[in-house]
């Protein structure tokens, strides 16, 4: 597999992000990038990022964490970040992704009694990894996401989406994290949303990210996601959902897991208002305001 790294200088004097660096390899000679911030803590929440974003998406809420006790994870996607990137868009695969991340949270740093925040692709992810290694987990987070079977209709605003990433030359990430976020990102945040991707061959990760989510019923990661949902329905659990208001792609679908999930009734589910698709940006404080109650404090 051919694959680019992106040069440290690229990550030089990034706004509001001086996490030290965490490199582990996964399948195919990849390296991934992750932060773990305040190890010596008791209490662990995994922080799972979408598309096009990476890491940095949590820069506003990790501070916030670590005061309140916590050990923070946060990976960078293969692909994005700090992560390697493969060149062919063939290689990225949603059945990969699940497997690098299985590798780094379990195989390298064995980790149990996960808290978990996901969104965008994060959920995509993270709930496959819940479904089929439920015993690791302890609560459950779900921001702005969702787990398609492709038996669903996915709505107008993602099929704009994805035909608009498939066509998009060159592919500006720092302006699509714009598009998404309610609040006005500065110049240097949107040239840290850049970053990884020196020039276009490093976005073949970001390019195929979307036609990657099941939209069809036979789609080869519909098997593997109705299994997951058939193990989600009988999920006890505790699940939030923390949905933000100005999100055209993923309105609605919160009700579906409160419905569904049997481990979401009766959590204080949250609609945080003034937020877009990258709600991290938005609404970090009343993000970590919700979580501490919910996953506990000190």
């Amino acid at each position: 597999m051919h694959f680019l790294r992106t040069p440290d200088d690229r990550f030089k004097n990034l706004s509001n992000y001086n996490f030290a660096p965490n490199y582990v390899d996964v399948s195919h000679g990849l390296r991934m990038h992750y932060l773990d911030v305040n190890p010596g803590a008791d209490q662990l929440i995994v922080c799972l990022h979408g598309e096009p974003s990476w890491s940095y998406l949590y820069r506003k809420m990790i501070p916030l964490l670590v005061a309140e006790g916590y050990r923070v994870i946060a990976p960078d996607l293969i692909g994005f970040g700090k992560s390697d990137k493969p060149v062919a868009e063939s290689d990225y695969t949603y059945q990969r992704h699940v497997d690098w991340v299985r590798e780094l949270l379990f195989d390298h740093l064995n980790l149990r009694n996960i808290n978990l925040f996901i969104q965008d692709w994060g959920g995509l992810i993270g709930l496959r990894l819940l479904a089929e290694h439920t015993d690791r987990f302890k609560r459950i987070a779900a921001a702005n996401t969702f787990m398609p079977t492709g038996d669903q209709n996915l709505g107008q605003g993602f099929e704009q989406w994805k035909a608009m990433t498939a066509t998009m030359n060159p592919f500006p990430v720092g302006s699509l994290l714009q598009v998404g976020t309610v609040s006005q990102l500065s110049i240097q945040e949107m040239a840290a949303y850049d970053a990884p991707f020196p020039d276009e061959t490093y976005k073949a990760g970001v390019r195929v990210f979307p036609s990657l989510v099941p939209s069809r019923p036979n789609d080869p990661a519909t098997p593997a996601n109705r299994a997951a949902w058939a193990k989600l329905r009988e999920l006890q659990l505790p699940l939030l959902t923390l949905f933000s208001d100005s999100d055209p792609i993923t309105i609605g679908v919160e009700k579906y897991f409160q419905k569904s999930i049997p481990g979401a009734r009766g959590q204080p589910h949250l609609i945080l208002k003034g937020g877009g698709h990258f709600l991290q940006e938005d609404c970090a404080r009343e993000i970590v305001a919700a979580l501490i109650p919910f996953f506990g404090g000190r």
